[in-house]
């Protein structure tokens, strides 16, 4: 279902919109696509943002393990990272 909405644009904008659109579509129809298409980006955009917090926070908690695993075996963390076993 759609609803009528009005907005004020500028010329300028206006002017690129009607490029953009051409002769093949509406002002109205090319704005609903480049606004579905930005949604789309930004649900994507807070998805990711998400797994990114999700995968640090798993990231910190195994480095952390790491480093526990590495005192216990009685190693410094740089002679770990090189592979080099004291």
């Amino acid at each position: 279902m759609k609803e009528k909405t009005s907005i004020t644009l500028s010329t300028e904008v206006l002017s690129g919109i009607d490029k953009l659109a051409g002769d093949k579509q509406s002002r109205s129809s090319f704005i609903e696509r480049v606004l579905r298409h930005y949604l789309r980006e930004r649900a994507r955009a807070e998805v990711q943002a998400r797994d990114l917090d999700r995968l640090n926070r798993a990231a910190s908690r195994l480095n952390a393990e790491a480093a526990d695993v590495i005192e216990y075996q009685g190693m410094d963390a740089d002679s770990a990272t090189e592979g080099s076993i004291e």
